[in-house]
């Protein structure tokens, strides 16, 4: 991983400005800490709003892995009409 040194801070720091620390991270002004143990990359602080973006992202990848899979993979031979699929697993549709 590249670290730039304005990035980092040690698990010492943070111990003693937590406070700080997580006002420049929530505020924005910073928008990554890489946590030093040790002089070893132990973890990485980020914003939440961040960290659920990366999450949804890494989601979306992972669809649409699958996905073009699938696609790649489908054989129309062995596909079933949606009537068939829901008989096949016990299905209902109730109107609403």
């Amino acid at each position: 991983m590249e670290v730039r040194t304005n990035e980092t801070i040690s698990v010492t720091d943070i111990q003693r400005r937590a406070k700080e620390v997580f006002e420049l991270i929530e505020s924005g002004q910073q928008d990554k800490l890489v946590v030093l143990r040790n002089n070893e990359i132990a973890a990485v602080l980020l914003p939440a709003e961040r960290y659920e973006a990366l999450m949804d992202e890494l989601e979306d990848l992972r669809i649409e892995a699958v996905a073009t899979d699938r696609v790649a993979t489908f054989d129309p031979a062995k596909a079933i009409t949606h009537a068939e699929m829901l008989a096949q697993f016990g299905a209902n549709l109730v109107e609403q």
